[in-house]
């Protein structure tokens, strides 16, 4: 009989293989040697991966930086998709809390890599110096890719975690691909940065929806970007 941790770690490995598949960048040509055979894409750095599953976890801060981003831009579509979120339950519905760490928010992947490791959906390459691990790579195969684009067009619930990758990816291409400007841009987040060490990051749910209610009254009257 399946535990309440071994349902979770399948669910969070659903989660991860959705969006490596989403965020990861194509294997480049030649191919070098640590690339594991049936490579389709990559994604670099442990770190990177973290904040990446930050934003699609906590589909608040997700909406609240799309604010950000279109009161830079003015671009409408931003805008709307900020809207779809804080207009929906998702933000209660589909969060998974994250404690923050030194570096910013963090949790132990080992065990959901582990169900994508074992069929081989994804494989994780270690880069060492003598004493530690540099970098961690995480290899979407063939097979990862098949399997992650079958689920994402036969349950619509699984489709939810790709398409909302596909808006975090946009958002990392905006802000810089590396872990330190992702973290950077996540450190802004008041409540993010202030949350003890340890702790669960809060919801920003609530003020999130103020400031959208604020900025659509101010569109509204024709106060932005005129």
């Amino acid at each position: 009989m399946s535990t309440d941790n071994e349902s979770d770690r399948f669910s969070d490995a659903i989660r991860l293989l959705l969006l490596i598949a989403a965020v990861a960048d194509p294997v480049g040509e030649p191919v070098g040697p640590d690339v594991p055979t049936n490579a389709v894409a990559v994604l670099h750095a442990e770190s990177r991966l973290q904040k990446l599953d930050f934003w699609l976890r906590n589909p608040d801060y997700l909406a609240d930086e799309l604010l950000n981003d279109y009161e830079r831009s003015g671009e409408t579509i931003l805008l709307d998709l900020a809207g779809r979120i804080l207009d929906s339950d998702e933000p209660e519905v589909c969060a998974i809390p994250m404690l923050r760490y030194l570096f910013g928010a963090f949790e132990y992947l080992d065990q959901a890599l582990s169900v994508l490791a074992a069929p081989r959906l994804v494989v994780v390459r270690q880069r060492r110096s003598q004493t530690r691990v540099i970098q961690d790579s995480y290899y979407l195969t063939g097979k990862g890719r098949q399997i992650a684009d079958q689920a994402t067009a036969q349950f619509p619930e699984l489709a939810w975690y790709t398409e909302r990758a596909l808006l975090v990816r946009a958002l990392a291409e905006a802000t810089g691909h590396t872990a330190l400007a992702l973290r950077r841009r996540q450190y802004l987040q008041r409540d993010y940065a202030q949350t003890p060490l340890g702790e669960i990051i809060p919801s920003i749910a609530d003020r999130t929806r103020e400031r959208l209610t604020v900025i659509r009254e101010a569109t509204s009257q024709g106060a932005v970007h005129e």
